[in-house]
């Protein structure tokens, strides 16, 4: 299940750190494995555990803590909206509950056509630029508006059908 490819990844992670403390990267092989599967299925946390030499509830654990490891297949984009205090005074919950309509999911679901997945975060840490959001665990928007949020909806179904 976890290709020759993906163990030579493992390794150059491993690699940073001392040989008695290989788990250390446990988060970056889960990372890898997301990346090249779109999610961390159980089996995939005991390769990683197996490959780190450290209990597969270990493992288990890094996965669930995180809210970055996606233990469900999602969709081809992930939106995650902060919902924390300092954006839910900004209309964080708000801007949740537009893109449920826009995209007619609740929260936690994905789109019809697997393009969206829509979840709620914790602080993402940029409160001053309150409501924001995370596009696939790696780009920030920042004072998402409603009319913001349709033309980030708009441009990634775009990007998608061109």
């Amino acid at each position: 299940m976890i290709s020759e490819a993906t163990r030579a990844r493992f390794a150059r992670e491993v690699a940073k750190y001392p040989a008695d403390q290989k788990q250390s990267a446990v988060m970056a092989c889960l990372a890898i494995v997301q990346q090249e599967q779109g999610h961390v299925s159980p089996d995939n946390e005991q390769a990683v555990a197996d490959y780190l030499g450290m209990p597969a509830i270990a493992v288990h654990e890094v996965t669930t803590f995180y809210n970055m490891y996606n233990q469900q297949p999602v969709g081809r984009y992930k939106l995650n909206v902060c919902t924390n205090l300092p954006c839910q005074l900004r209309g964080g919950q708000h801007a949740l509950h537009h893109l449920e309509q826009r995209l007619g999911v609740e929260m936690g679901g994905t789109t019809a056509d697997g393009l969206f997945t829509l979840q709620q975060s914790e602080c993402l840490g940029a409160c001053a630029d309150a409501p924001v959001m995370l596009v696939n665990d790696r780009t920030m928007c920042s004072f998402m508006s409603h009319d913001k949020l349709d033309q980030l909806v708009d441009g990634l179904k775009k990007a998608e059908h061109s």
